[in-house]
């Protein structure tokens, strides 16, 4: 997503999180089983992660904010990894899911290549899970396998964008295209974290602003990219 981001677009309500309650901490919590533990495990990590870190919370308070047991948490994850893997795999087939409904509407008529943009963008503001995007970008780095995820989601935003800078202009030759795909990327990635700038803007200016001026810059280019 939470890119934010990337990284996702639609993150789970914010469950209460225990803040150091040994008695609540040590509570026995009937094991939960199925597609329900592993969401519930999901939003609370992603609650968790967001507000302490991925290194700072214990798999026992993950298990106290799910309301799972800790072996629980470990039957259906290996690792502590293995969860924030998860996060990302899932905000991946969000943001794939969320592409794929915006080129449609684009090639239904049913929104122009500006709502389109706008539309990306206005996601990536309203997002307020800075501290997990964060945390995912560093494991990223860290870990083989979140890094794969998250370069394999960027490939595939990165196609979705290059088609969608290609209706903005159909001109553009190959060379313009492959540094519009990375700009709008960056783009992306840059606004989906514009709390850290404590921007006064609302985040739909942004969106709308943004948008026009992005189709805008398309539409005027007319050489093609030089090599350096």
């Amino acid at each position: 997503m939470n890119i934010h981001s990337a990284w996702s677009f639609k993150y789970f309500a914010d469950p209460q999180i225990s803040r150091g309650n040994n008695a609540e901490m040590n509570k026995e919590v009937a094991p939960q089983h199925g597609k329900d533990s592993r969401e519930r495990i999901l939003a609370a990590a992603r609650t968790l992660f967001d507000h302490r870190g991925f290194h700072q919370t214990p798999m026992a308070d993950l298990a106290v904010t799910a309301q799972v047991s800790v072996g629980q948490i470990y039957r259906l994850f290996k690792s502590k990894e293995d969860v924030i893997s998860a996060i990302v795999e899932d905000d991946a087939r969000s943001w794939n899911a969320q592409l794929a409904q915006l080129r449609k509407q684009l090639d239904d008529r049913k929104l122009t290549i500006e709502q389109v943009f706008e539309h990306l963008l206005l996601d990536c503001v309203s997002e307020h899970h800075d501290g997990l995007r964060f945390d995912i970008l560093a494991e990223s780095v860290r870990q083989d396998r979140v890094g794969d995820i998250v370069a394999k989601m960027c490939a595939d935003i990165q196609e979705i964008l290059r088609y969608f800078a290609c209706v903005a202009n159909p001109a553009l030759n190959d060379d313009v295209l492959d540094v519009a795909e990375e700009l709008l990327l960056a783009c992306l990635f840059g606004i989906g974290h514009r709390r850290t700038s404590r921007s006064k803007m609302a985040g739909s200016q942004i969106a709308k602003e943004s948008a026009h001026m992005i189709v805008k810059a398309l539409r005027n280019i007319t050489q093609s990219a030089e090599p350096a």
